[in-house]
């Protein structure tokens, strides 16, 4: 139904983004060939994914929330990305398999951020003061637990167009 589209077969709005894919990863996944089926899919996600790495949230707490995303929505796909990343982050197998099986995080301020974003989710973002200061009190601010609502945003919509496309 979504098929693997190639650089000639994708619909035309589709072929500038598959190209930067193609050129900062070196090849294109499967899932960007699928997802390039919607043009503007492909193109949100990839400029909102770019705008994430931007935000103020250092490298390891933005994969803690991709991964807690992940998981969470059994993107099988995601989670095998995003391992990839934190593996080249340096992360520690413990936090790696911590996320991976959704249990705490040994590490107490990446688990702030897990535990937020989990009550973001669970909440529609409706957090309580307590749950908010819990998470500024690790030395996170208030930017940060938006840049949080940033990242679920932007990959609650890639895990579920993942695996709408079966990546």
């Amino acid at each position: 139904m979504f098929p693997d589209h190639t650089l000639e077969t994708a619909p035309p709005a589709s072929r500038r983004p598959m190209e930067a894919t193609i050129r900062h990863l070196g090849h294109l996944p499967a899932a960007v060939a699928r997802l390039a089926s919607s043009p503007e899919l492909l193109d949100g996600f990839l400029k909102l994914s770019a705008s994430f790495e931007q935000t103020t949230l250092e490298p390891l707490a933005r994969e803690t929330v991709v991964m807690t995303v992940a998981t969470r929505n059994g993107c099988h796909v995601c989670i095998e990305m995003h391992t990839g990343k934190l593996k080249n982050l340096s992360a520690d197998d413990d936090v790696i398999a911590a996320l991976r099986s959704q249990e705490p995080v040994p590490d107490e301020h990446l688990e702030a951020v897990r535990q937020f974003t989990l009550a973001v989710l669970e909440t529609a973002g409706d957090v309580g003061d307590e749950t908010l200061h819990a998470f500024l009190d690790h030395g996170y601010t208030a930017r940060n637990a938006l840049e949080v609502v940033m990242g679920i945003g932007t990959y609650t919509m890639s895990t579920l167009a993942n695996r709408l496309i079966r990546a």
